[in-house]
């Protein structure tokens, strides 16, 4: 049985979201400043993928650039 890919795309998507989710919530439980860097460092791995995937597609690049620049201040400034 072979699925299509265009079923496949929300199911990982969901999946994804459903782990990104529980991370966070378990960084959320580290003591300072274990848990703003863990959180800021998260942003940036998404907005480092964000910009790899775009591959040509400006919002998504400039998306990826909004994430990495909030998770660099997110470690070192904010929280």
């Amino acid at each position: 049985m072979k699925l299509n890919p265009d079923l496949l795309r929300p199911l990982l998507g969901t999946i994804g979201l459903m782990i990104g989710f529980g991370v966070y919530a378990v960084a959320g439980d580290l003591p300072q400043p274990w848990q703003r860097l863990s959180i800021g460092l998260m942003f940036v791995l998404l907005g480092v993928s964000a910009v790899i995937y775009a591959k040509g597609e400006r919002w998504i690049q400039v998306l990826g650039g909004v994430l990495l620049l909030y998770g660099a201040l997110r470690m070192f400034l904010i929280g």
